[in-house]
């Protein structure tokens, strides 16, 4: 970046956060920093997604389209509104919308019985309004099925030995014999978005990594991931495919991947997906400064998600990258090494992590505002 000694200066200030979970989406954290901000300077909104919760507002808002409200279900059968983003020939849909984590209270949280037949229904309307390409949004699940669910709405319920559909859940899948039917899928291609490369099964699949923050018991993991064991052996036959419990990708979402990709779908980069369709690259290019964030800036936020892409590519234009976060639990060595030049997080602004859960565009506002006038001494010559 050029030094510059006159006080007119403005920045091209690029914001590209990802959502604070369980209280602002992607383009409301941007907004808040946007509202914030206290200088006439060039202000860039790119929010971001990796395939979790926020997918389809995220790239509704790049894209060419038309965004459609689909009638769907929870994990647990109850109607909930979903929506599809159509795109040209392209479907978007996100796993969230029907299997999303948030739509559960902590008590209600049960992978054994939590079912993912909703993101079924969304993908049958995207079929239904003559899409040839589904790109599904997979991430911030509740299920743990291996879209055993997703399949039964599509026509293919798993069955028992006797042919008897089995009860929703990733449970019941260790009676899993075969399925009753060909899912409906018109011959369309199917993309599955994620940024999770676990495997369907093991010790670092589905069951194990994910099934304790869905509400799995140790008994339960145990159970569930011999369950998937079983069900990958089902789709193998049904569909043709080998090795399904070791493909990375397949245990996003409790599974689905395993599903999409027996149903010959691929899996690619939700981020990576997502950041060529905002022109992120070009934004980067062109800023003087980058602010990102999420709700909870953590160890595993250097592994492979939105904040930890957007640090990596900010340093390697020399960029400085600041990180909003609802809570920090990162070192400054290890954030700096991931390319983070500073870390603001709400709860210690406020001294309080309730305040910060309550009012978390407030606090946005009020650390961008900081952050600019810090800005503004910087460029003042």
């Amino acid at each position: 970046m050029a030094d510059v000694a006159c006080h007119t200066h403005t920045v091209r200030v690029l914001i590209c956060p990802d959502k604070f979970a369980g209280t602002l989406s992607a383009p409301e954290v941007a907004d808040a920093v946007i509202e914030g901000w206290g200088r006439p300077d060039e202000l860039v909104k790119r929010p971001l997604s990796d395939g979790g919760p926020g997918f389809v507002e995220v790239l509704a808002g790049a894209l060419p389209g038309r965004r459609v409200p689909v009638p769907t279900v929870d994990p647990l059968g109850r109607p909930v509104q979903g929506e599809i983003l159509l795109s040209g020939p392209t479907a978007y849909i996100e796993s969230a919308h029907a299997c999303g984590l948030h739509l559960l209270t902590p008590q209600e949280r049960d992978p054994n019985s939590a079912s993912s037949y909703g993101l079924g229904l969304l993908l049958i309307a995207a079929v239904e309004a003559g899409a040839t390409e589904v790109v599904i949004g997979l991430g911030g699940s509740a299920v743990n099925d291996a879209g055993a669910g997703m399949l039964a709405a599509l026509g293919a319920p798993p069955v028992d030995i006797a042919g008897y559909a089995l009860p929703y859940g990733g449970a019941y899948l260790n009676a899993a014999a075969s399925l009753g039917g060909v899912p409906r899928l018109r011959q369309v291609s199917l993309i599955a978005a994620t940024d999770v490369d676990n495997p369907l099964t093991g010790l670092q699949g589905a069951s194990n990594v994910f099934g304790p923050q869905k509400g799995a018991s140790r008994e339960d993991v145990y159970r569930l991931d011999a369950a998937l064991e079983q069900f990958a052996g089902v789709l193998e036959k049904a569909f043709g495919v080998e090795d399904l419990q070791r493909v990375p990708g397949g245990g996003a979402a409790g599974g689905i991947g395993a599903a999409l990709i027996a149903l010959g779908g691929r899996v690619v980069s939700g981020i990576g997906l997502v950041s060529t369709a905002i022109g992120l690259e070009k934004e980067l290019d062109a800023a003087d400064l980058v602010i990102t964030g999420e709700g909870s800036f953590d160890h595993q936020s250097l592994r492979g998600k939105v904040v930890a892409g957007i640090a990596n590519a900010a340093r390697d234009r020399g960029l400085p990258c600041v990180v909003l976060a609802g809570r920090n639990e990162t070192g400054y060595r290890e954030a700096a090494a991931a390319g983070v030049t500073e870390t603001y997080s709400l709860t210690e602004h406020f001294g309080s992590t309730e305040i910060a859960l309550a009012e978390p565009a407030r606090g946005l506002r009020e650390l961008a505002g900081r952050l600019s006038e810090q800005w503004g001494r910087g460029y003042s010559g």
